[in-house]
């Protein structure tokens, strides 16, 4: 028996998902008939409604009509806008004890010789400043070839970015720029790390490790270009450094680690009608399966939340937490407000070419990543995660500046769906990539890890396929690798939330 054209998500809403291209005058639901061609991932009312009554996706407001419409419209950007509601944050109100798996399911992993717990083997370079990303670089192509007597060697990351000066030295800016790069540099999947700066950039050396607690020693190696006596020089230096440490980077062996110890950084980009439909509340599934077995998720992009928090803190685990998270959200009002901008200027023209249609939509598809487990924590961004649970870290909605910040707060993998087909990897973390549809996934076979597209074709349950993909991510946390992985990209995606004014 061949699936519905459409998908209702909730008796009480009047609008469905179509499955696949639908024509005009196609019956889709009972009497109702689509009034035109509505494309795949789009909505099709199923009621009249009149202007500026809500309209209702997964039980929820995704925003109101902007004329009185009848039954079989194709509801997009053209007569559904955001308006205002009240939301009830009922804190606490659906936080339940968690059902606990035991035996604890494991992975194959490396033991750190602190203790924590590793998915990867990477030679690290972390720069403080633009200045000297190119000579980072240089180090890198040097150390690479050596890398085929090393085979536990997952490769050299120089992670370079566009901050370390023309910003004021200390502050909000300074902190979370050093924050994430101690983050980077102390990460559990970091074998060994340079520390590379010029010399003269507002973020110095020495700043950032007395702020961060960063020590130096064998595995821990600060450099300044203009100390070294310049580029050629630091890049000898630093290569017979590192060439020294291979050895015994590579003298690392995966053993049993309880599922407990993993670290999840959740992402959505690219993003469809589809995504709160299939991939994300797949993903959701299994997040559920990791915190029911002792890990850490965490959810992010606080502007991709914006209009769905309120079923978050239903689920806090106490009122603190739920508050945490809303004063992030007026944080977010404040911050877009002062920037001349606004916390609905989303989704972005892919999402809507997706069928999303407002930020409320899509916010409300982006929290089902998170599953149905207690909200136990709210982080701020980079911030060094310690519970185990279900979490929060407040960072933008750009994938790179969300998951840099989450990896920079001790993710040691990433899970991110697409509808339009992000291509996206994050060492030194491995980055499965889940697609909301089967065209797309046939389509950047390449690219694309899973696919989620069954539960749109009706052939597998919500359930059934987060219950795979937990068994995926066991299996690329023994070291299977991601297709991104297989290509080789990853360290370009490296990028700190700058806050302030360059000056």
């Amino acid at each position: 028996m061949s699936a519905p054209l459409t998908i209702r998500l909730h008796p009480a809403d009047n609008v469905v998902v179509a499955r696949m291209d639908i024509l005009p005058g196609t019956t889709v639901e009972g009497e109702v008939a689509a009034a035109t061609r509505v494309p795949p991932g789009h909505k099709i009312l199923t009621r009249a409604v009149k202007k500026g009554e809500p309209l209702r996706k997964y039980n929820q407001i995704i925003g109101f009509a902007t004329e009185d419409l009848e039954r079989g419209a194709h509801i997009h950007t053209h007569n559904c806008v955001m308006g205002d509601f009240e939301r009830d944050y009922a804190f606490c109100a659906d936080a339940h004890p968690t059902d606990y798996i035991t035996p604890q399911a494991t992975f194959q992993g490396y033991r750190r010789a602190d203790g924590r717990a590793a998915t990867r083997n990477y030679i690290g370079i972390v720069t403080t400043v633009n200045c000297s990303a190119a000579t980072s670089r240089m180090i890198a192509k040097r150390i690479e070839p050596l890398l085929a007597q090393f085979p536990n060697i997952d490769g050299v990351v120089p992670l370079t970015h566009g901050g370390g000066c023309g910003m004021a030295s200390s502050g909000l800016e300074m902190d979370v720029l050093r924050r994430t790069l101690a983050g980077y540099t102390r990460h559990p999947n970091m074998a060994a790390v340079v520390v590379l700066g010029l010399g003269c950039e507002t973020n110095q050396i020495s700043g950032l490790m007395t702020a961060e607690g960063l020590k130096e020693g064998p595995k821990l190696i600060p450099m300044a270009i203009q100390d070294e006596g310049g580029v050629s020089k630091t890049v000898m230096r630093a290569t017979g450094f590192l060439k020294e440490l291979l050895p015994e980077a590579n003298d690392v062996k995966r053993e049993p680690i309880p599922a407990s110890e993993l670290i999840l950084a959740l992402q959505c980009g690219g993003s469809d009608g589809y995504s709160g439909i299939s991939a994300n509340p797949a993903l959701g599934a299994a997040v559920d399966l990791l915190v029911r077995h002792g890990g850490t998720a965490v959810l992010s992009e606080t502007p991709e939340i914006y209009g769905a928090e309120h079923l978050l803190t239903r689920r806090a685990a106490s009122r603190e937490v739920g508050e945490k998270l809303i004063a992030r959200i007026r944080w977010w009002e404040e911050y877009t407000r002062r920037n001349g901008n606004e916390m609905n200027n989303n989704p972005s023209p892919g999402n809507k070419a997706g069928g999303l249609t407002t930020i409320l939509e899509k916010s409300l598809g982006a929290v089902a990543k998170g599953g149905t487990t207690n909200l136990v924590a709210v982080y701020e961004y980079a911030e060094p995660v310690s519970a185990k649970g279900f979490v929060y870290m407040d960072t933008p909605g750009y994938d790179p500046v969300s998951a840099t910040g989450q990896v920079a707060g001790g993710a040691n993998m990433i899970c991110f769906t697409t509808g339009r087909g992000s291509a996206y990897g994050c060492k030194p973390a491995p980055s499965l990539k889940l697609a909301t549809n089967t065209p797309l996934f046939v389509h950047q076979e390449d690219d694309m890890d899973f696919n989620c597209g069954t539960i749109i074709d009706g052939t597998e349950t919500i359930a059934a396929a987060g219950e795979r993909f937990f068994r995926l991510i066991l299996e690329t946390a023994s070291g299977r690798k991601t297709k991104s992985e297989e290509f080789g990209y990853g360290e370009d995606e490296f990028a700190p939330w700058m806050l302030g004014a360059t000056m």
